[in-house]
């Protein structure tokens, strides 16, 4: 099950393109696999109504993608919609991939990212808490090779240096967002594999 969050007018087409490369990818396993399901995003806040949708104790897997939100009302709506989702339809044995933005999560507890793994760890135990899962792994991605975040020059500095353009997405930003410059691909993202706990 994926769960991913899209501001860019919902970006169904990209949402549906996504679902077909995984339907493929999964048609041509050679072990078989129950199901692959999208979870629309854009209706996270109505969970109710679309919570009978989902079989009970089924998935193995569950990954969700930069859909977490740090205003706190939201926040802790997204988290008991998640925490519903783990407890009903995760097998017992199944595991979670969160995907979050390395900012988004800082300013989830109100902590300045520092170079500093111990208060890293901290933070992202919260985040644990919070979901009510058990921390296995984590690891931290980023195009600068830094945890302190760079200056707006720094890092331009560095995507003019190291990091591919964005030949596809630019476009696009640049018609809906009014967009100037080019954008390169970039990670500052937290991958974290955890389960129930």
């Amino acid at each position: 099950m994926h769960i991913s969050y899209y501001s860019l007018e919902k970006q169904d087409a990209f949402q549906f393109r996504g679902l077909q490369f995984w339907r493929r990818y999964i048609e041509s396993r050679l072990t078989t696999v129950n199901a692959y399901f999208r979870f629309v995003t854009t209706d996270i806040f109505t969970w109710e109504t679309q919570s009978n949708n989902l079989p009970k104790d089924f998935f193995d897997f569950i990954v969700i993608s930069h859909c977490f939100f740090a205003d706190p009302v939201k926040r802790v709506e997204a988290n008991n919609t998640y925490k519903q989702i783990f407890a009903t339809t995760l097998k017992n044995a199944g595991y979670v991939l969160l995907i979050v933005q390395d900012k988004k999560l800082f300013k989830i507890y109100d902590v300045k990212q520092i170079e500093n793994q111990a208060q890293e760890k901290n933070v992202v135990d919260k985040f644990m808490a919070e979901l009510g899962l058990e921390l296995i792994w984590y690891k931290y991605l980023t195009s600068t090779g830094s945890r302190k975040p760079s200056s707006a020059a720094d890092f331009a500095k560095i995507a003019k240096e190291k990091l591919q353009k964005q030949l596809y997405m630019n476009p696009i930003l640049q018609q809906y967002l009014g967009q100037k410059y080019q954008s390169c691909y970039a990670l500052d993202d937290y991958v974290i594999l955890a389960k129930k706990s």
